[in-house]
């Protein structure tokens, strides 16, 4: 369905480079639809918003920030001092996805192919954080270009992290590879019980991972950055490029959720893995001071599936 504005949101709409991105400041900085121009009809490159529901899992896409994923033991402890942290969303025992996507941003468009969204955080919900947010989206020949920053306003230190939640139409055919080199294996929390490098099978996104199939919400470890994920009814593909960690020359995080129904699945971009608050060395997070920032910034293409051959 196309998304269109709501009664209490308004879809705010870029078109450019033959595509259309429709952006819901009011609804958690989200995306409402990014769709490719075709002659048949515009084409969801991501799975769009119906109009109606505020359930931000019925977004296209939203940035997860100031962390991404779920936070275990009712918070985390950061030098020697405890935080407390919320359940932030219905049916989950732990807080998830930062806080970011629970409040209102403004816009502005920069430029006829950018908008930038903004929102200043102060101890939402009770959360400790204090930050300002940047999310920037760009329409450039053959895709978009997204970067989300976050800057610290504290006067305490603060672990920080951040990552991308699209959600992709998913076709008989889809596939996702990525070169990831491990997997955090979870129990039902889905909170990560153990590290390996033996991947369940259909679980592999080195060798084209089926889109469809049993549960998958896991993280992936040792990602260089970039992925590649197909729609031969469509005869289109579209390479994912993580700009953030390839200039760093360092190998970062991502993650597959693979619902057993529904017409879409996910592949979000994570600087740190699912409650890597509580994992040996808190890996991937960024302890930040006063005025420091972190960013994620990503490239996604789309092409002719024959392009790549």
């Amino acid at each position: 369905m196309l998304a269109t504005s709501s009664p209490r949101h308004e879809v705010v709409w870029l078109h450019h480079a033959g595509q259309r991105l429709g952006l819901l400041p009011t609804l958690g900085g989200g995306v409402a639809a990014w769709q490719l121009d075709r002659p048949e009809g515009p084409l969801d490159l991501w799975r769009p918003w119906d109009g109606q529901t505020e359930d931000m899992y019925k977004l296209a896409s939203f940035a997860m920030v100031p962390w991404s994923n779920r936070i275990s033991g009712g918070g985390f402890e950061h030098n020697g001092r405890f935080y407390p942290m919320a359940p932030n969303r219905v049916g989950e025992p732990y807080p998830i996805h930062g806080d970011g996507w629970l409040q209102s941003w403004t816009y502005n468009q920069r430029r006829p192919d950018t908008i930038e969204m903004s929102l200043e955080s102060r101890g939402h919900g009770g959360n400790p954080y204090e930050y300002h947010a940047v999310q920037t989206f760009t329409l450039v020949d053959g895709g978009l270009d997204q970067t989300v920053q976050v800057t610290h306003l504290g006067a305490q230190t603060m672990p920080y992290g951040l990552g991308l939640h699209p959600w992709f139409p998913r076709t008989p055919g889809c596939r996702l590879t990525a070169p990831v080199q491990g997997v955090w294996l979870s129990g039902a929390d889905p909170l990560p019980t153990r590290h390996t490098s033996e991947f369940p099978d259909t679980w592999d996104l080195r060798r084209q991972a089926d889109a469809n199939g049993t549960l998958v919400d896991n993280g992936y470890t040792g990602w260089p950055g970039d992925a590649l994920i197909e729609w031969p009814e469509h005869g289109l593909e579209m390479s994912v490029n993580v700009l953030s960690l390839q200039q760093l020359c360092i190998d970062g995080y991502c993650l597959m959720y693979r619902p057993p129904q529904g017409d879409a699945f996910c592949f979000e971009p994570i600087t740190h893995p699912i409650d890597a608050f509580h994992l040996p060395g808190r890996p991937g997070l960024q302890t930040l001071r006063l005025g420091d920032s972190m960013s994620l910034s990503v490239q996604w293409r789309v092409r002719p599936a024959s392009a790549a051959r």
